[in-house]
């Protein structure tokens, strides 16, 4: 009988251990944070952009109101580099050194500033957090938001966000495609009326 005890004592202790060796499941977030797109924010932070050759960075200044944007990007010192406006009439940029560019488009011109081709509409998304339908969501973060997203070939990694709960706003994002990069660092952030 004691035989039959230790035996099956061995026999559930080698299968406790094994497992124990097993691999955890890894679970998704209990909730997902369902973030939609706000019609009008403000935000200011900090920007680095390469295209794989040059490299520039700075502060970035950004209103978008319903369709238009107003980008002020200075030097880290606070000068002005360039402005750059824009609505459904067409965009305008305006250089340090008095240089005037008009095109049909902020993404026409948005390459002028940041070094990048990146599209505007999509970017005020991602800096969101709040990707359109036609982008992967690949991770979510232990708040259930978005922590790696694909959209247009682009890569948006969301870094940190500015608070624990599950509708913070983005912090810091890296945004990348080929040789191309992002860096953003928010340091304010306001949704507007």
């Amino acid at each position: 009988m004691r035989s039959r005890f230790t035996l099956g004592a061995a026999m559930t202790a080698i299968a406790l251990g094994l497992a124990a060796c097993a691999p955890l499941s890894v679970t998704a977030p209990d909730t997902v944070a369902t973030r939609n797109a706000a019609p009008a924010f403000e935000l200011q932070g900090r920007l680095s952009a390469s295209d794989g050759q040059q490299a520039a960075s700075g502060r970035v200044e950004w209103q978008h109101v319903r369709g238009t944007h107003h980008f002020t990007l200075l030097t880290p010192l606070g000068q002005v580099v360039a402005q750059l406006d824009a609505d459904a009439l067409g965009a305008r940029l305006q250089t340090a050194d008095g240089q005037v560019l008009s095109a049909d488009s902020a993404e026409a011109l948005l390459p002028q500033v940041l070094g990048v081709d990146v599209p505007i509409g999509r970017l005020g998304l991602w800096v969101q957090a709040a990707p359109g339908p036609e982008a992967e969501i690949r991770n979510r973060d232990s708040a259930g938001r978005p922590a790696l997203v694909i959209d247009l070939g682009w890569r948006i990694e969301y870094l940190d966000y500015a608070g624990e709960s599950a509708d913070a706003p983005p912090a810091r994002l890296d945004i990348s495609r080929g040789d191309a990069r992002i860096r953003l660092v928010i340091d304010s952030w306001t949704t507007l009326p």
